[in-house]
């Protein structure tokens, strides 16, 4: 839990940061969206190349464009800032398994977070970047290029900040967050994923006996829907592989900044820069009006259809 008031690193003031936050975030915004419509990206990055003609593809070039941009723009904005970043494309060189990073401010970052959306031109993709202060998320950054949205949250007692969290247009246009009153478990509008679905899901979606689904790419896509008060709730339940610290961190910064939850099933917070990357387990996102009750019916049916799941 973080104390009442957490100062941000010394030489760092909140405006500022947030400042140069909207700067990077929608330089982001148009580098994905020239590499997804196969034209010039910005910034002299290089135009994507498919396999046959010795490249990547558009993804991997999208994705490491703007890896390379937020990296680098970080650096040049605050050169002096006692923080580290770990992205997604970085982590196999920096993480040691079992050993978290030795950094009491840690940037986590994923440039490209539903690569498969990006592929298939669903537009439901996302830029995650979160600021983890002792293992817990703190300031989120979740970037939807298509939509045009870019939501940030900030966490009650960051630099003194009160808590908030919004979405802002291009031209900087504040939009409040807006979560449904829908509280009865058997209204609640459940955001799935397309690409990340099992039997065990399935059977835990039948025993909680929710209303509607909307089915939506990145887990940001998927955070933002609930704080547009479209959806009500997100479970992810882990399976022989499990979201990583950099596709939850962002998401939960932002969602528990407008006053929703994000927990396991058992209550339990999730933790970052563990040692462990992977968040396992079943995962529960909500508004948070009914979090309590979904949580323990998840559990409960949890240790109904596999017995000794860890939730």
């Amino acid at each position: 839990m973080m104390p009442a008031t957490l100062p941000l690193p010394s030489g760092i003031a909140l405006e500022g940061l947030l400042v140069e936050l909207r700067r990077l975030s929608w330089g982001a915004a148009d580098i994905l969206l020239a590499y997804g419509r196969g034209e010039q990206p910005p910034y002299g990055f290089p135009p994507a190349l498919s396999v046959d003609e010795g490249g990547e593809g558009p993804v991997s070039a999208a994705d490491l464009a703007v890896n390379q941009w937020l990296l680098e723009g970080l650096a040049a904005a605050f050169p002096m800032a006692a923080w580290t970043v770990l992205s997604e494309e970085t982590a196999k060189e920096q993480l040691t398994e079992g050993e978290p990073l030795a950094a009491e401010w840690l940037w986590i970052l994923d440039p490209l977070d539903g690569t498969k959306d990006f592929l298939q031109g669903t537009g439901e993709y996302a830029v995650h970047l979160a600021l983890v202060h002792g293992g817990e998320p703190v300031l989120g950054v979740v970037l939807l290029p298509e939509l045009e949205e870019l939501w940030l949250g900030v966490m009650p007692g960051l630099a003194g900040s009160a808590g908030e969290a919004w979405c802002e247009s291009r031209a900087g246009v504040r939009s409040p967050v807006r979560f449904s009153g829908r509280r009865a478990l058997g209204e609640l509008v459940l955001v799935a994923s397309r690409n990340h679905r099992d039997q065990r899901l399935e059977q835990l979606l039948a025993a909680l006996a929710l209303g509607d689904t909307k089915a939506i790419g990145s887990v940001g896509g998927k955070v933002a829907t609930i704080l547009r008060g479209e959806t009500d709730f997100y479970i992810s339940l882990s399976g022989k592989s499990a979201p990583k610290d950099w596709d939850m961190a962002a998401p939960e910064a932002v969602l528990r900044a407008a006053g929703g939850a994000f927990s396991h099933a058992d209550g339990r917070a999730l933790a970052y820069n563990s040692g462990d990357v992977r968040q396992a387990g079943c995962l529960i996102a909500s508004h948070g009006l009914a979090h309590a009750e979904l949580c323990e019916k998840a559990a409960d049916a949890m240790a109904v259809i596999d017995p000794g799941f860890v939730v």
